[in-house]
């Protein structure tokens, strides 16, 4: 019987499309190899070759990560390319097992908080609107600029705000933007615009923690001040 293509399977079935759709987790060993692989044989798709490749160390990661390129060519459908895309990709795996965890910041105040963004922005000649993203215990998971603009403002569109906040896995965020001016004193514009984003942040559950400006000699916290 011809084996059915990876192609004609359903979408969330074929290994790459799961990753996407689910997330890395997902997927068992064998569709992990299939993905680095790619094709299989005329006999087998990647995943069945993925599979049996594993039943011949007994589905034992640290067995595969053992093997060389040459004995992995020994499989019909491993040339030296799908191989070497093997091998490289278990010494990868190695390699972070033996790299410590990245210590990321907390936020445990709104000093934190301006640490992090002042000498980014402090300086600039233009206004820019950045996010800092949380998780519950305060621990940062990224930042990103959100936009750029001249000396007087910079649109900011909350729509793009909650998506990156999603994007990232946020619980909370910390808005930011700087005066050029070095005025620290909020616009009413940075007011409403607060007052919207954090009523917005609580319709999708997502906290807005603070906002806010910086300039090259200080910062003010909308949070400090009773402003959120």
């Amino acid at each position: 019987m011809d084996k059915m293509p990876i192609k004609s399977w359903a979408e969330e079935d074929r290994p790459r499309e799961k990753l996407l759709l689910k997330g890395k987790h997902s997927l068992s060993e064998a569709e992990l190899i299939a993905v680095i692989i790619g094709s299989g044989n005329a006999e087998e798709t990647a995943v069945e070759l993925s599979r049996r490749i594993l039943l011949k160390v007994n589905n034992n990661l640290n067995e595969l990560g053992r093997l060389t390129v040459s004995d992995l060519m020994e499989f019909k459908g491993i040339g030296e390319a799908k191989a070497i895309g093997i091998v490289s990709a278990l010494e990868l795996g190695r390699r972070r097992k033996e790299t410590a965890p990245l210590q990321r910041d907390k936020i445990t105040n709104s000093r934190d908080a301006a640490a992090l963004f002042q000498p980014l922005l402090g300086d600039h000649l233009h206004e820019e609107f950045w996010l800092l993203f949380l998780n519950r215990s305060n621990t940062v998971l990224g930042r990103q600029a959100l936009s750029s603009g001249g000396v007087t403002g910079t649109v900011v569109d909350p729509k793009m705000i909650f998506k990156a906040a999603l994007e990232n896995r946020a619980t909370s965020l910390i808005l930011c933007h700087n005066h050029p001016s070095g005025n620290l004193k909020p616009s009413e514009e940075d007011l409403r615009l607060t007052r919207k984003l954090a009523e917005a942040g609580k319709l999708m559950e997502i906290q807005v923690v603070d906002h806010l400006i910086v300039s090259q000699h200080g910062f003010f916290s909308f949070a400090d001040e009773g402003l959120l």
